[in-house]
């Protein structure tokens, strides 16, 4: 499916209200648009070439969004092209350029694509290996284990406080409505502690600790010290982890690992500058 390009201008015309007709006239046909010469450069406009290579950029960025590679395609970038040195050629004529917020832009665009073409370059040099993506997978899945836990708990301030949950639930007051009325964690306090099902890592170490050597239907006999607070912790349910194979993340592992590389890179130039 080709998609058009459009000259971002197109989009910022005015009609002259004062003019308009009455009756819509009959339009003629569009002109279909010239055919990119073979050689040298895509156009010439008022003297200036416009090199072949711009069209190729052009042509790149529009295969990527899925248009077809053809002649049609091709045409269309040539005639957009032309458009943008015509605008181009007329901010310099009237002084567009030079104003303050057109040259900032300019700058940051600038600044923009040989940011991204350092990064690609990088990742061209340091890239991704199915070794890579396959121990980043391993090393995902040995941090998530095997067992995933579906637990409650009521967070409060102090230790005193814990205590004297655990001793009202002793008594026969139910989790979820001391939950309610008393915890502090206001995201599961509505739920009457709900945590929902998760894995160990995603919770503070001594919470996981605590959680994972409780019995199903058990809660903690004293408090869990987190840095959030004291915690009483009761454990309703576990089963095993449902992990996707690696066929189906691949992608996802991929840009992770990606992401880590970038961040690397940053790490090592942001400990070699001075910023102030």
């Amino acid at each position: 499916m080709n998609r058009p390009i459009f000259v971002l201008a197109a989009a910022l015309s005015v009609p002259a209200f004062a003019q308009l007709p009455t009756k819509e006239p009959a339009k003629a046909p569009a002109a279909a648009a010239a055919p990119v010469p073979a050689t040298g450069p895509v156009a010439t406009v008022n003297g200036v070439a416009i090199p072949r290579q711009r069209l190729d950029i052009v042509v790149r960025q529009q295969l990527a969004r899925g248009a077809a590679d053809n002649e049609q395609l091709r045409a269309q970038a040539r005639e957009a092209l032309i458009n943008n040195e015509l605008l181009f050629q007329e901010g310099n004529r009237n002084g567009t350029a030079k104003k303050p917020e057109v040259v900032q832009q300019l700058e940051l665009s600038r600044q923009e694509v040989i940011a991204n073409a350092v990064l690609n370059d990088y990742l061209r040099a340091h890239p991704v290996s199915d070794a890579d993506i396959q121990k980043e997978y391993d090393r995902a899945k040995a941090q998530t284990g095997e067992r995933e836990y579906r637990a409650r708990h009521v967070l409060v301030a102090n230790e005193a406080d814990a205590k004297a949950v655990i001793a009202d639930l002793k008594k026969g007051q139910k989790f979820e409505e001391i939950a309610q009325k008393r915890s502090l964690d206001e995201g599961s306090r509505p739920k009457g502690g709900d945590l929902d099902w998760n894995v160990p890592r995603n919770f503070d170490k001594a919470f996981a600790d605590a959680l994972v050597k409780l019995e199903k239907g058990k809660m903690t006999d004293a408090p869990v010290r987190t840095r959030f607070g004291y915690h009483v912790i009761l454990l309703e349910d576990v089963r095993p982890v449902s992990f996707p194979p690696l066929a189906q993340v691949k992608q996802q592992v991929q840009q992770r690992i990606v992401g880590q590389k970038v961040d690397s890179m940053l790490r090592e130039l942001r400990a070699k500058a001075k910023i102030e």
